[in-house]
């Protein structure tokens, strides 16, 4: 036999109170005495009530829950962006929920028309397809506040958005100041923002230096595709790189296993930077310079601007804002002077 489900009226009649009493404790409203919040609250701990999150979100047209959707949410910075979000959301009274797109444009669209049919009261959200016009057109369709996580998308929503440009100019102006002008960039093949801005900024620091691009670039078909081959085919060429920028995690560490199985040595032999922050970066043998990106500060400007648009939804909400964060090169100990050929 299934046990009785217990009601707020249960839980107002063993209280000793109104059940809108009831209801404003359960709902954390201020105007309760702190007699009532202590009988009630004494109740519910002693009947083990549960409130109906689904009649509440009726009532209140609020789910108390944010949408949350990454690309590809194996990838270790983006774990860390969930976390850092899901603290400050939590913090602020509401779930987040997390999907993964798989960058696959049919399934981005599939989890946002579920955002909007869940009802959720914000979504955050970091498409792998961000110029696909079935993905801008379900975007548009929500009708809940959306922030943008580091994409270059047509909709009217805030953005929070990571100065790749900029980051990849300091990071070749870093390795130039060493004496390295053969400098490969390895990423992957997705027209997101990241890589294209990641592109933009290596090209745009050689032109600065007056320096021709060298033909040093190399794209994976995943981000979770291994460089090996790649960048053992390239160290082997006669005009082979004397420094590297890779972005974490999985093409970051097949270029270093290409780098050692090559016998060459970081930094003796070659200087490596990271893209993004990680403990394999930290603990690598020798502690890899890299590019962070600020993730709390990301977080508390993503979080802080949803919830003002939902708080503002029934009333005069400002235009769509981007706010940009620049990266920081960390230096660690895999970047030194370039080696000189000998002859």
């Amino acid at each position: 036999m299934r046990p009785k489900q217990i009601s707020i009226r249960d839980v107002a009649a063993l209280a000793g109170t109104s059940v809108g009493s009831a209801s404003r404790v359960i709902n954390g409203a201020a105007n309760v005495t702190p007699e009532v919040r202590a009988k009630v609250e004494r109740a519910i701990a002693a009947l083990r009530y549960r409130p109906n999150h689904a009649a509440q979100a009726l009532r209140s047209r609020s789910s108390k829950t944010i949408g949350c959707m990454f690309s590809d949410v194996t990838n270790p910075l983006y774990a860390r962006a969930f976390r850092a979000l899901e603290a400050r959301f939590f913090a602020a009274g509401y779930m987040l929920l997390l999907a993964n797109g798989l960058n696959d444009a049919e399934r981005e669209v599939s989890i946002l028309n579920t955002f909007q049919l869940r009802g959720m009261d914000g979504v955050i959200i970091a498409p792998g397809n961000e110029r696909d016009a079935g993905v801008l057109e379900a975007v548009q369709h929500l009708t809940m506040p959306v922030v943008i996580y580091d994409r270059d998308m047509n909709v009217d929503a805030d953005a929070v958005l990571y100065d790749h440009v900029k980051g990849i100019k300091a990071a070749v102006g870093h390795l130039m100041a060493l004496g390295h002008a053969r400098i490969a960039l390895v990423l992957w093949q997705a027209k997101s923002r990241a890589v294209r801005r990641r592109i933009e900024g290596y090209k745009a620091a050689f032109k600065a230096a007056g320096l021709p691009v060298p033909d040093l670039l190399v794209q994976g078909p995943t981000p979770t595709s291994s460089a090996y081959d790649a960048v053992t085919e390239m160290l082997g060429r006669p005009d082979a790189p004397t420094a590297i920028i890779a972005q974490g995690t999985q093409t970051l560490s097949s270029t270093l296993r290409a780098i050692s199985m090559t016998g060459k040595r970081v930094p003796d032999d070659i200087s490596v930077i990271g893209i993004g922050d990680t403990d394999f970066a930290e603990n690598y043998d020798p502690p890899l310079t890299v590019l962070r990106t600020p993730v709390e500060s990301v977080a508390d400007c993503a979080c802080a601007m949803l919830l003002e648009r939902i708080q503002a939804r029934n009333g005069e909400a400002p235009e769509a804002r981007s706010n940009m964060f620049p990266y920081a090169l960390i230096e660690r100990q895999s970047c030194g002077p370039v080696k000189r050929r000998a002859g």
